[in-house]
């Protein structure tokens, strides 16, 4: 699996196009264990995003484009999902300097990436796994990528896969980290929502690729 940086953004872009039309489905759930603000996060995160990406330079290696969308993301709604996913997108950015647009980002380059935002959301966050949080579907989801072999669309599915069984595990436990924690057992039942966007954006990426 390899793509150039100008194929992320074409797949990325397209993909989070059609994550927007999940806003009301992730501000219900947001709703349900905090204020409600996920869905307009991520909406106009994406949108945000999309329009950095746009104004980008055809030449743009993937570390512009993470930065770029690590800005853009983290400031277009005053929100913790989106400093903590912005404040990834912006460490990630490092583990692929010196990657040109003719240059292709590989498997390892895609983990690399994701496990650099995981970190810096388990700093910023002082989250960890089985605290209810993104991490939960994000980190598995990641592992199944280190171990698969294929192609994308293979890979994807099974990250897809991963990510919506350890939600739905996690479904049945108290939230520990953020607002959610605040309404204790009756966070019991719902399925994180910053898990949940993570699983619709995969795949929405799915269908973009």
């Amino acid at each position: 699996m390899s793509v150039s940086a100008n194929q992320v953004r074409d797949v990325v872009s397209r993909a989070l196009t059609t994550l927007q039309a999940h806003a009301d489905e992730l501000r219900s759930l947001d709703a349900a264990l905090g204020d409600g603000d996920l869905g307009i996060t991520v909406q106009s995160g994406s949108k945000a995003v999309i329009a950095a990406w746009a104004a980008l330079p055809a030449e743009a290696a993937v570390s512009d484009l993470l930065l770029a969308a690590g800005k853009a993301f983290s400031t277009a709604n005053p929100s913790t999902f989106a400093a903590l996913v912005g404040g990834g997108l912006l460490a990630a950015a490092k583990t692929v300097t010196g990657k040109t647009e003719a240059g292709k980002v590989d498997k390892a380059d895609v983990l690399a990436i994701g496990r650099a935002v995981a970190g810096r959301i388990a700093e910023r966050g002082k989250s960890q796994l089985g605290d209810k949080t993104v991490l939960d579907a994000l980190v598995p989801s990641l592992d199944v990528l280190d171990a698969g072999e294929g192609e994308a669309p293979q890979l994807l599915a099974a990250m897809i896969a991963t990510a919506h069984e350890r939600i739905d595990a996690t479904a049945g436990q108290q939230s520990r980290k953020g607002r959610a924690a605040w309404v204790q057992e009756r966070s019991v039942g719902h399925p994180d929502p910053g898990a949940t966007a993570y699983l619709r954006f995969l795949e929405c990426l799915r269908d973009a690729w």
